[in-house]
């Protein structure tokens, strides 16, 4: 039975060490992500990653919803990760080119990756979308894994194989499955 955050917090502030270990293994992956999505590096990263759970721990028999954890930690990424872009003052490059028969200016912006906000939404709907496939049974979590987790899709023949049904059966498991997905993500 996987623990709940609302349990796993209580267990936490009666000074649990393996529920800390578990929250933290939990979210490791999604709150070093959110730094490294808004363009920081790796060790700035890293030190975010330490300020948010600092701040969980100090703040731990402060937070009034448990259960809402996820959110939190996000947002509190979110907010250390703008601090230290704010800090450091970066800004996106921009060129100015001209057009000589008008003399007007034009401003271009040479990069073109997603603003933070954009690279942090895209994350925590990966994340929502991680956790629903988590959420499906074994099957339909296998053959969504197989089809959409791997840089070359197997046959359906490979797929009956691994699930152990009939060939003919994996469109019809496939659209099962991908209802399932949909219906879990629409919660």
């Amino acid at each position: 039975m996987t623990d709940t955050d609302a349990q796993l917090v209580l267990d936490c502030r009666r000074g649990d060490q393996l529920a800390w270990e578990k929250l933290i293994r939990r979210y490791q992956r999604l709150i070093y992500t959110i730094p490294l999505r808004a363009g920081l590096n790796e060790d700035q990263a890293a030190e975010i990653f330490q300020e948010v759970f600092t701040t969980l721990f100090q703040k731990l028999n402060d937070l009034e919803e448990p259960e809402k954890l996820q959110a939190w930690l996000v947002t509190t990424a979110r907010r250390k990760t703008w601090r230290t872009i704010s800090k450091a003052g970066r800004e996106r490059i921009v060129d100015v080119s001209v057009d000589e028969a008008t003399d007007d200016f034009e401003p271009v912006v040479r990069d073109e990756t997603p603003l933070p906000d954009e690279q942090l939404l895209l994350l925590e709907e990966q994340h929502r979308i991680r956790l629903a496939v988590a959420s499906l049974d074994e099957r339909c979590r296998t053959l969504v894994q197989m089809l959409f987790y791997q840089s070359e899709p197997p046959s359906y023949q490979e797929i009956a194989a691994a699930l152990r049904i009939p060939e003919g059966s994996v469109g019809p498991t496939r659209a099962r499955c991908l209802g399932k997905l949909l219906r879990l993500l629409q919660k």
